[in-house]
């Protein structure tokens, strides 16, 4: 089965799950991309143009930049411990929002009976400590608080900070529509490619689950829940879904230290929307173009790649209700086809972490399908960062991916930089 013929399929799969949902269906359109949210020091968001989402009362686009390029102090509530002051520190690469050059750590052991246990980290010289997060971070506000992996955490890892445009539109794909993919990838596969679907709970809908599509282990199904959840763990603001810090060492504002602003909107609310109005990373159209790039990605294609790798979703239609019902999918992000080159399935290609976070014991060494749109933006690969070239991040494809990548080693010299000349594409 070819890349078009598994692209088709899935969409059909998707659309068909929708139709038999009762969704109404509407007519399809490719998603606007675009680097266009340019990092400025002076009159931040004033050169970015969105997707063209619907703000919320009184509310700009430039605005929600604004919030999401925002530097925290002690005295906006950062900390006690943190990895970084403002959204954009994470996410930049080319522009706000977008992947990023660091990693962080994570770290936990394995208890008598083989399950994952968060680690419980000592800190102010013993006398305090955090426990119940696999993050160790590696800023503190006060020397007291600062983190350090503890001898007993034999499992570490790194992690890099993933990029976010586009991330709208992967939150707008349908349930259905992921577990048709993986469905799909099990028929084609003959069972050796087999995604694995996590329900996480929507943490502004208690009570509620969805499909998991966020962070390396999808964690989180909605971008609300992902932004709270990074404020309080990568920055160590406290807000409405995640509203107490790990320790009071150094702390210095009383929880929760997002409070709604003249508008009525929290910075989350502003960190969801602005990622919500991100457009897709766009593909380099001259090198796609070339008979090289063509050529590759037929490779691309024959070395199924593209079972996990999937080059074409459609996201569900404007009105559709998602997040526990708290949202429902808005015109412009909408019966939109995206390119993500990703399932966003967790799957076991051996090169997981052993960490647990959000899903049930299987998914330890399990990771998100890298997506590989941006791709060229990026110096270092793999979610660890520590691939240096595109070969070596595929050579590292094992387990569930054995066959491509064994496939990529038969390929001569020549075919590999054609197949490279398609990543670079992307």
């Amino acid at each position: 089965m070819t890349r078009r013929m598994v692209s088709i399929s899935v969409l059909l799969v998707g659309t068909l799950a929708m139709a038999l949902l009762g969704i109404a269906q509407q007519s399809a359109t490719e998603a606007p991309a675009g680097f266009d949210t340019p990092t400025l020091a002076q009159n931040p968001g004033s050169q970015s143009k969105s997707n063209g989402i619907a703000e919320p009362p009184g509310d700009t686009y430039a605005l929600d930049q604004q919030s999401f390029e925002q530097i925290h102090d002690v005295n906006s509530g950062l900390g006690p411990v943190y990895n970084g002051r403002a959204c954009a520190e994470c996410h930049q690469n080319p522009v706000s929002g977008a992947a990023s050059q660091f990693t962080e750590l994570r770290v936990g052991h394995r208890d008598a009976n083989g399950n994952f246990v968060n680690p419980t980290v000592p800190i102010n010289g013993g006398a305090n400590s955090i426990a119940g997060r696999s993050i160790i971070n590696d800023r503190a506000v006060v020397p007291e608080a600062q983190e350090h992996i503890p001898a007993t955490e034999n499992i570490r890892a790194l992690r890099a900070a993933l990029n976010t445009l586009g991330d709208g539109f992967v939150e707008a794909i349908d349930d259905q529509t992921l577990l048709a993919i993986a469905q799909n990838q099990v028929e084609v596969s003959e069972g050796r490619i087999h995604g694995e679907a996590v329900r996480v709970p929507v943490l502004e809908a208690p009570g509620q689950t969805r499909v998991g599509r966020f962070g390396w282990k999808d964690q989180h199904s909605s971008l609300l829940s992902f932004v709270a959840d990074a404020y309080l763990n990568e920055m160590g603001v406290t807000n409405r879904l995640r509203p107490k810090d790990t320790t009071t060492i150094g702390k210095v504002t009383p929880d929760p230290e997002d409070l709604p602003d003249t508008l009525g909107l929290a910075d989350i609310d502003h960190f969801a929307q602005f990622i919500r109005g991100t457009k897709v990373p766009p593909r380099d159209s001259v090198l796609a173009a070339t008979p090289a790039a063509l050529a590759g990605q037929a490779l691309f294609e024959r070395l199924r790649c593209n079972v996990c790798h999937v080059a074409s979703i459609l996201t569900a239609p404007a009105g559709t209700t998602i997040n526990g019902g708290t949202f429902a999918v808005p015109e412009a992000l909408g019966s939109k086809i995206i390119h993500p080159y990703s399932d966003f399935l967790l799957h076991d290609i051996e090169t997981g972490d052993g960490i647990v976070q959000g899903g049930p014991p299987d998914t330890a060494n399990k990771l998100r399908t890298a997506a590989l749109w941006g791709l060229r933006v990026r110096p270092r690969f793999m979610h660890d960062l520590q691939s240096l070239s595109l070969e070596n991040a595929i050579d590292r494809h094992e387990g569930e991916a054995e066959h491509s990548s064994r496939r990529f080693r038969e390929l001569t010299s020549a075919e590999k930089q054609q197949l490279f000349a398609f990543l670079n594409s992307l």
